[in-house]
Parts: C-alpha cells; structure tokens; sequence
C-alpha cells in the first residue's frame, strides 16, 4: 500500500479509507481500495487529481463487472463516479450523451426510445459507458469504436480534455487512454430506426444473454478474449475446463468463458483457476487466452 502518511486532498463529494469493493463488485470477493473516492462532478474530480500526489496511482472503476480486486486491496485511489455522472440525453443528429457512470442498457434504452439505431448492443454490455470507451466494449458483432463521436476525460494530473474517436487508437478491448485517466462523459452516434424493431432487437439480445450465460451468479463477465479467427470458450471446452473448480472458484458449465464465484471463493482462487485455464488450452491446442477480466490490487 502507499505510505499512510501521504495526505489526500480535500472532496466535495465521498473520501473513504480503506473503501470496500467487494461490496459492489460483481465477483463480490478481494480486499478494500486504499481511498475510495466519489467525486461529486467532474470540477470536483478534476481539482482532486489536481492536487493528488502524482505517485499516488488512480483506478476508475464503474460496477466491477469485468475486475478481480486481488486480496491485498488497490494502493492509491479508485475513483467511482457518481449518479450525477450516470445521465442520458439525446441530441440532434441521432446521438446520444452519456456521462461515464450510465450503464449500457440506460444507454440503447435511452437510444431506442428517440429511435435511434445501431446501440442496442450495449443492451449486452453489464457496465457503464466510461468502462465500455476505456476498453471498447462489444458484443453481437458491434462495439464501442463503431459509435463513438468523442468522450471527455479528466486526466491523470487532472486536466479535462475532449478527444475524438480517433484519439483512442482503438483495437480489440482495448485503447489508448491513459493510465488513471477517467472517463466521464462519451458521445455516441447511431442511425434512424424504427422504436420497435430498436426494442425487439434489445429483447433478443437480453434473452439470448439470459439462456447463454450465468447473469445470476457471482461472475465478471468474459474472462478471456476470443483469439484471432477462434472463440475462447470454444477452446477452454475442448481442453477439459467446463466445470472446473478450484476451491469455489469455478469455470462455468453454462458459458465456459465465464467464472464464478460459488460463495467463499478468494480474488486469488479465481485468478489462479483462470491460469490453470490458460495453461491447459495452451497444452491442449496451442492458443495462449489472454485475460479479458481486468486484474487489479495485491496478492496477499
């Protein structure tokens, strides 16, 4: 952990220590951030990061749909925006504002409601709009690159800047945002479309993730990125992996890209399940699976 003796600048909004995270995390498991922080705007944020020792590392963080917090906790800050943060509005030109703390359904439903086309795949998308611009979320053939106009971000050092899609040099989940940058609003652009079929799609999608993977579990999500031209759980089913445990810490038997936690599984059960993973489709077809799960904090 950072030295205690570092002094954290003064908020508007929340300042907790020692802030838990499995609290709100979808895998429920791991150790609390050093700071908790929930700003109460991006002024507040802004001069925050501002005046934060630059040593300090930053971590933004939405729902934790897609993070293992490892059992030692995250030194430094994790920042958690709040509900002033998460609204939705539409503008001319068939767009969409987000503020970084809105999650993915609020978003194509927001989208549906204006008729407006072309983000009902966020309806698939369990996170918020920052986390999905920070790693270009997708799902159903679409993603984040495909409708983002611009987002703004407050930096590191606590500068607020406006970059275009082009700035985050987007490729498979992931882009160029900066490390402790945070993502506070985005800007999306779809197409005309009929309110109906707009909804009829977003039910499709909402069912076909209902029947195909564990939404009720403890879980983050998908834990490997599919590789080149393969599909990950295809190969962690050919290499032996669905179902398996590892104390309760398990590989899903519904959707083997996903694990789970049974109930007292710890951050470092599930890690070292999703290695043994990883081992064993390279063992058994040669592809190494790359973590899609973001994994944060200290080993304890």
């Amino acid at each position: 952990m950072i030295a205690a003796a570092i002094e954290m600048p003064s908020v508007e909004g929340q300042l907790e220590r020692n802030g838990s995270l499995a609290d709100f995390i979808w895998f429920r498991t791991g150790g609390p951030a050093e700071w908790l922080v929930k700003p109460k705007d991006v002024a507040d944020l802004s001069r925050f990061l501002a005046e934060l020792d630059p040593h300090v590392p930053v971590l933004p963080v939405g729902v934790g749909s897609n993070l293992i917090v490892r059992d030692g906790g995250v030194p430094g800050v994790v920042v958690r925006l709040p509900k002033s943060l998460a609204k939705v509005t539409v503008e001319a030109g068939n767009r969409v504002r987000a503020g970084g703390g809105a999650m993915g359904i609020t978003v194509a439903s927001k989208a549906r409601d204006a008729g407006i086309a072309g983000l009902e795949f966020l309806r698939g998308i369990p996170g918020t709009a920052g986390g999905a611009v920070r790693m270009n979320a997708g799902a159903y053939g679409r993603e984040v690159a495909d409708i983002l106009v611009e987002a703004i971000l407050v930096l590191r050092d606590g500068r607020v800047e406006t970059w275009p899609k082009e700035r985050f040099g987007y490729t498979y989940r992931h882009s160029a945002t900066p490390e402790g940058a945070v993502v506070v609003e985005a800007l999306f652009e779809g197409v005309p479309g009929d309110p109906a079929a707009i909804g009829g799609e977003m039910d499709r999608i909402a069912q076909e993730r209902e029947a195909s993977q564990p939404l009720r579990s403890r879980t983050g999500g998908s834990t490997f990125k599919n590789p080149p031209g393969s599909k990950a759980w295809k190969l962690i089913d050919e290499a032996g992996c669905r179902g398996l445990r590892q104390g309760d810490a398990q590989v899903s038997e519904k959707h083997c890209n996903f694990l789970l936690n049974l109930g007292k599984a710890s951050s470092a059960e599930i890690e070292a399940l999703g290695e043994e993973v990883r081992r064993r489709v390279l063992a058994k077809s040669g592809v190494l699976l790359e973590w899609e799960i973001q994994r944060v904090g200290v080993v304890k």
